[in-house]
């Protein structure tokens, strides 16, 4: 009796095992799963922010030309002020 009372006892020890290797597993996929879904979240922030950055950058670019415009204009006045001046220091 006793050769058949350690196989079961072995037998047990081995099943106890299964079943904490199946607990560890189900842990590890439900850690996967919320590693899937915080990815996920991240990604979709990500998007966003890339969304809002190019925004930004189109409005970096129409301020651009409006100080280029600005800028062009104040060469205009600036010039034109010099040559009244010089104009009227040779009359």
């Amino acid at each position: 009796m006793s050769d058949i009372d350690d196989r079961i006892v072995r037998i047990e020890q081995k099943i106890d095992k299964l079943a904490e290797l199946l607990v560890s597993v189900a842990r590890v996929e439900e850690k996967v799963a919320t590693l899937k879904d915080d990815h996920d979240a991240q990604e979709a922030r990500m998007h966003k922010f890339a969304d809002r950055l190019d925004e930004i950058e189109r409005m970096v670019m129409d301020n651009n030309r409006t100080v280029k415009v600005i800028n062009k204009l104040a060469m205009a006045a600036v010039i034109a002020a010099v040559g009244t001046f010089v104009a009227q220091m040779w009359m």
